[in-house]
């Protein structure tokens, strides 16, 4: 019987490595849609073998779904596999050696420094009262400040932000930390909503209320602002500020973080740190946005992609 496998691995995800809920949501639904299909050949995990899973595999590819797709649901089968292979379900791991069907690399979308302009003065006076319009901004410097993922940034115990830091401390995937460093105008923005969020929590706790170990509290189940309720507000501001809402999402300001830092010098390596890659391969993606951006500066301005560049008369090269 296989019925605990799926369960007991995501238990194992979420207590040993700390995946966010998220992840183990995804791994969930792809492991039970593997499970489904060996259960319709007269399969289960226990005898499946390579050859099964590369039939699901171009089963998948059959329904449409795309490589990233494709990927993933093999990622999660090679992750469920190795796990039951240490557990002693299986003496054999079916999965080791199928390879990938990869991913098209596609360039992430990113706003230019005037966008990001606009939607940090948008957060400035967006809001309903001066309490809102400081938490808004202290969300949007501190994202475009730091490149935090948006769960990172919610999720930010005030502690860690306490003191005018220079530099913020961030528990990113599997409970990783890293530093990275405070622009004065984060800095700035951090100060003033902390004032603001802690004369609030003083109200809240004469009212019974216990305070909130968050940097941005709620009085969701959470405890804090959620990924959700983020995506949704950085929408508005991007109305607001006159930028196209469908260019900007909370990961497009870590798309601009890092675009930017590399545009205007800034080593890759320093940028994989600051962004808690694992593999600098992924941050390299950020190289071909500067090339292209470059690229299409030059089309777009240089005379002689136009073809209308005004010789004065002379058609010669040397101009005799």
């Amino acid at each position: 019987m296989t019925a605990h496998w799926i369960s007991t691995f995501l238990e194992a995800q979420a207590a040993e490595l700390g995946a966010a809920r998220n992840t183990l949501l995804a791994y969930g639904r792809d492991l039970k849609d593997v499970e489904a299909w060996l259960v319709r050949q007269g399969s289960d995990f226990a005898i499946a073998t390579q050859s099964d899973f590369e039939s699901y595999l171009i089963y998948c590819d059959t329904q449409g779904l795309a490589k990233a797709t494709r990927a993933r649901r093999l990622s999660a089968i090679k992750q469920l596999f190795r796990f039951a292979f240490d557990e002693g379900w299986r003496a054999d791991n079916p999965a080791i050696q199928i390879t990938s069907p990869g991913q098209d690399k596609r360039l992430p979308k990113t706003l230019d420094e005037a966008e990001v302009d606009k939607l940090l003065e948008a957060a400035r006076s967006f809001g309903r009262n001066p309490h809102d319009r400081l938490r808004d901004t202290c969300l949007m410097e501190l994202l475009y400040a730091t490149g935090m993922r948006v769960s990172e940034l919610v999720g930010l115990p005030v502690s860690a932000a306490r003191g005018d830091p220079e530099m913020l401390l961030i528990l990113g995937k599997g409970g990783k930390e890293r530093l990275v460093p405070l622009s004065p105008p984060s800095r700035e923005a951090l100060s003033a909503w902390i004032t603001a969020r802690d004369e609030t929590q003083e109200v809240a706790r004469g009212k019974g209320s216990p305070p909130s170990r968050f940097l941005f509290p709620s009085r969701g189940v959470s405890g804090h602002l959620t990924r959700h309720w983020f995506y949704s507000r950085i929408k508005g501001l991007a109305a607001y500020g006159l930028v196209p809402p469908d260019k900007v999402t909370p990961h497009t300001l870590r798309h601009a973080f890092a675009t930017h830092l590399l545009a205007g010098g800034a080593d890759l390596r320093a940028i994989q740190t600051m962004l808690g890659h694992a593999d600098v391969a992924t941050t390299e993606i950020y190289t071909h946005v500067v090339d292209e951006r470059l690229t299409q500066l030059v089309l777009d301005h240089h005379p002689l992609a136009k073809g209308t560049r005004k010789s004065g008369g002379n058609t010669s090269s040397d101009g005799q």
